[in-house]
């Protein structure tokens, strides 16, 4: 097992009309900017919850951060919060809220070009406090201190992670994804689960502890992902999808382990030009690289095919294609194909991708780093 320091600073408030709770955290005299996205949380009433447990605290809403939100969107916000005085930022939504929140955060303190200095993962010196409101278990957003950015004028979406992004508190309410549309469900289940094979299946340290745990969150998210899109209204089981996406990229699980994360930097592309889920680009993603990188991820890979699938007979070659077969078809399950042709996109985008990988050098890929073209070209080929 690696060296490493784990540090958490978040505090999760966990369950039933939790919202309450909220103005307890901030200073008395704070001044608040709220920030959502396309009007859900305003819909069902999330937003009034917020503001009434904020008591007498000034306040100024923000709505309309996009999924994969994008920067030109962000600096309006960055502006008010400048003209305000805003000094408290309360995210209410899923991972790209809570992203946007993040960078908005940081931004207000930048100097010069506040695009470059994002991607450039200048050091952090200060960022106004965050807290969370989740309302879509997906991305872990709420308890990490990673951020995620589009900017669609360049077509880029890169990403910043700093101690300072850590939100101050998250508040899990597992019924306020009973109203999220079948689809958003499904990527979020598919996106925990693809958070936790990113940081699994690589190649074996000896940590038992974080494989162990890493293995008890995938097969949750196989058991209760159905039941969930199924029974919206069951709260135990949104329950268990909620807090498995959170500890699927709170940094527990990643801790003196090898990682991975080819499937997403491969997926940026296709969600900033194509237009794809993350999730989506993930469940196409994800097989494939398991596939083309089997030699290197052999150990792991019958690891994962007896333990979260329970497949012992056979050969080696078998186990891995039966295993990576119904990972495939987990994802086809919760309604996420897992081929670029079932969503229209052509042949000619498995180029366009690479080229995309080349300038924002985000090749090699994966946990040896020997993930070059000549693999992405295959992975991509397999995704087709």
């Amino acid at each position: 097992m690696f060296n490493f320091d784990y540090y958490n600073p978040t505090r999760i408030m966990f369950g039933t009309e939790r919202i309450k709770d909220l103005g307890a955290q901030l200073p008395e005299d704070a001044k608040v900017l709220i920030t959502y996205g396309g009007g859900s949380a305003k819909r069902f009433g999330t937003i009034d919850e917020v503001i009434q447990s904020l008591g007498k605290r000034k306040y100024i809403e923000f709505g309309g951060i996009e999924p994969n939100p994008h920067y030109d969107t962000l600096m309006k916000a960055v502006e008010i919060v400048k003209a305000e005085k805003i000094d408290y930022l309360i995210a209410v939504g899923g991972g790209s809220v809570i992203d946007g929140t993040k960078f908005i955060a940081a931004a207000v303190y930048f100097e010069g070009d506040a695009w470059e200095t994002w991607i450039s993962n200048t050091p952090l010196k200060q960022v106004l406090p965050i807290g969370c409101v989740l309302t879509l278990p997906a991305t872990g957003s709420e308890m990490n201190g990673t951020a995620v950015i589009s900017n669609t004028a360049l077509n880029a979406k890169l990403s910043h992670k700093h101690p300072l992004l850590f939100p101050r508190f998250a508040i899990l309410d597992p019924r306020k994804s009973y109203t999220l549309p079948t689809k958003q469900m499904a990527n979020g289940v598919v996106d925990a689960f693809v958070h936790v094979a990113e940081q699994y299946l690589t190649y074996p340290v000896y940590g038992k502890v974080q494989d162990r745990y890493a293995e008890g969150l995938m097969l949750t998210l196989i058991e209760e992902g159905p039941k969930a899109l199924k029974e919206p209204e069951n709260y135990d089981v949104r329950a268990a999808i909620m807090w498995s996406a959170t500890q699927a990229l709170n940094g527990l699980i990643g801790v003196g382990v090898p990682q991975d994360w080819a499937s997403h930097r491969i997926g940026y592309y296709f969600t900033i030009h194509h237009g794809l889920d993350h999730a989506q680009t993930l469940a196409i993603l994800l097989p494939a690289v398991l596939d083309v990188q089997r030699e290197n991820k052999r150990l792991k890979l019958l690891q994962y095919a007896e333990r979260v699938w329970q497949l012992t007979e056979g050969s080696e070659e078998e186990r891995i294609n039966s295993a990576i077969m119904l990972t495939r078809q987990f994802f086809e399950n919760m309604g996420l194909p897992t081929y670029l042709r079932a969503y229209g996109i052509p042949e000619s985008a498995i180029e366009e991708a690479i080229n995309y990988l080349k300038r924002f050098n985000l090749l090699p890929l994966g946990e040896h780093k020997d993930i070059s073209v000549i693999e992405a070209r295959r992975i991509l080929s397999l995704s087709y």
